[in-house]
């Protein structure tokens, strides 16, 4: 019996040894990406409008499978563009193309009329905010969190931020208020919550272009709420570009590009999409049809 107590730490000490191998081998495999390039001659934009010209991507140029095939349109500076369509239609590879996370295979993204690779990364970034369904905060107080949209942000432009993405009134609840630091002495927050501290962060950034992938994706109906209204303070006057799958959301869109299998199926708003009764149409009655869902009682049930 005395053996057994050596040989189970082995056990695990293996298990750990493969993890640790594993994390190295997907380290190195970063480390040997190539940066992407940068231009001796960086550009500036005369507009913030997006626009995408018969782009192009694969994430693995010797792979076959292509994720976005010749994709046109432009989101116009001040209105919204949605991006619909089926998991896997290209929605969240074109977000991150806007950033250039990547960069094409072919065609361009286009800000104003500036190529995106003649522009510098730390300018590039200055001029986008983005909001994803995977919240990120750091471990550190809330206004640090916050205050990483701007590092030189007073204490009055955090608190300004929290109230217009509607995080200010449970930030003043906890322990030490903004100070209070996440996941510190059993602190912790909600998705809706997180959600809105990233919201105040682009709010603080104010950034003539955003993206937003997904923002109320892990929302509760009341933090969504909530959401939507911050999101409504946060888009005013800017370039917004939303990825979404709960239709509902993005009904009021200047323009909706429906995606599918990696290019553009059609495009126009909500009103002439569903009169068109194609790709977007069949969506929103799908759409519907779950929303009236409901599970039967018993009584019906046994009829």
């Amino acid at each position: 019996m005395s053996l057994a107590a050596p040989f189970t730490k082995l056990m695990y000490v293996s298990s750990l040894g493969k993890q640790v191998a594993d994390g190295i081998e997907r380290m190195d495999k970063i480390l040997d990406e190539p940066p992407l390039a940068e231009t001796s001659s960086p550009a500036a934009v005369t507009g913030y409008g997006v626009t995408f010209e018969n782009v192009k991507f694969t994430y693995n140029a010797a792979d076959e499978a292509v994720a976005i095939s010749d994709v046109s349109f432009t989101a116009k500076q001040g209105e919204v563009t949605a991006l619909v369509g089926p998991s896997g239609g290209g929605k969240s590879t074109l977000a991150n193309l806007i950033p250039r996370f990547y960069d094409v295979a072919e065609g361009a993204v286009k800000i104003g009329n500036t190529d995106i690779r003649e522009l510098s990364s730390e300018y590039l970034m200055s001029i986008v905010s983005f909001v994803f369904q995977d919240v990120f905060l750091f471990k550190q107080s809330i206004a640090g969190n916050i205050g990483v949209g701007d590092k030189n942000a007073t204490r009055e432009q955090i608190v300004a931020a929290a109230k217009a993405a509607q995080c200010h009134e449970f930030i003043e609840k906890l322990p030490q208020g903004y100070d209070t630091v996440i996941g510190g002495g059993g602190v912790h927050l909600s998705g809706g919550e997180r959600q809105r501290i990233v919201i105040a962060r682009a709010v603080l950034k104010d950034a003539p272009i955003l993206v937003l992938d997904e923002a109320t994706a892990f929302a509760d109906p009341e933090n969504e709420q909530k959401i939507q209204f911050a999101l409504s303070e946060l888009m005013k006057n800017k370039t917004v570009i939303i990825i979404a799958h709960r239709l509902s959301t993005i009904r009021g869109a200047d323009k909706i590009v429906v995606m599918d299998k990696g290019r553009v199926a059609e495009t126009g708003t909500h009103d002439a999409l569903v009169t068109r009764s194609g790709r977007y149409a069949r969506m929103w009655e799908q759409y519907v049809s779950a929303m009236d869902w409901s599970i039967a009682g018993k009584e019906a049930a046994n009829v």
